[in-house]
């Protein structure tokens, strides 16, 4: 079923109508107590669902586009987007859930407003406390705006060094480009919830303001050896989610 202006539940996006890739997922969220459909760009700002659930597999359809479109527009950037990977029959093969996405170049106002209605600024004043930034470029404004509201700004120019300077000491929340040059940010968020001291971190993605064809492509292969060759279950993927009794 294709989204009409007026459903305010979980859009899935990235994927074709009349493809059918949509079914298994749509019957998860079901099963979740989701009403969900399928969504398309042009009808997002108008309808603000509640959520969007993004194909970015190499199946989809530009699903790394759609993600940047609606994370660099003031109008739909603050509806939640949970990244998963879907098969080409349809199976639910990743799920991805970030804390957010910022595109970049930094919006600072957009990103202390969100921060702020996450409750993530509330003890950065009163505790010692550190945000990572993983970024080969180094994003020296988000890090004089993260130590604006309190916090030590700590930078990581890969994943691995990254993962390291976690071990040492834990971090209240982490910022992590897309791509590294040692991995991505979903292959980083997966490595850090192997441990208990950052299974927790909130950590946020940036993104470039631009894609190429070829930057998407391999993006999406990228992850596609994060996905288990098992589909997960109903189960599995609504542990993700909030469940809607």
């Amino acid at each position: 079923m294709v989204c009409k202006s007026s459903d305010r539940g979980l859009w899935v996006m990235g994927v074709k109508p009349e493809s059918g890739r949509e079914v298994l997922l749509r019957s998860y969220l079901e099963t979740g107590g989701y009403n969900c459909c399928l969504g398309q760009l042009d009808d997002l700002a108008e309808s603000r669902p509640l959520g969007i659930v993004l194909d970015i597999s190499p199946f989809s359809d530009d699903g790394w586009g759609l993600l940047l479109k609606i994370k660099e527009n003031p109008a739909t950037r603050n509806i939640p987007v949970l990244p998963i990977f879907l098969s080409e029959s349809g199976a639910v093969g990743g799920v991805f859930p970030v804390a957010g996405f910022f595109t970049l170049p930094l919006d600072e106002t957009h990103l202390l407003d969100r921060l702020a209605i996450y409750g993530l600024t509330e003890e950065a004043e009163t505790w010692d406390l550190e945000a990572l930034i993983v970024s080969r470029n180094g994003e020296e404004k988000l890090a004089k705006t993260v130590e604006k509201i309190g916090f030590e700004a700590v930078m990581a120019y890969n994943g691995k060094e990254a993962l390291a300077l976690t071990s040492i000491k834990p971090k209240y929340l982490a910022f992590c480009a897309m791509m590294l040059a040692d991995m991505s940010a979903f292959e980083f968020l997966e490595k850090l919830r192997l441990y208990p001291y950052s299974g927790n971190m909130p950590v946020f993605v940036l993104l470039k303001s631009e894609m190429k064809d070829g930057e998407k492509t391999a993006m999406s292969r990228d992850i596609a050896h994060l996905v288990r060759k098992k589909e997960l279950s109903c189960e599995e993927f609504l542990s993700h989610l909030r469940r809607r009794d």
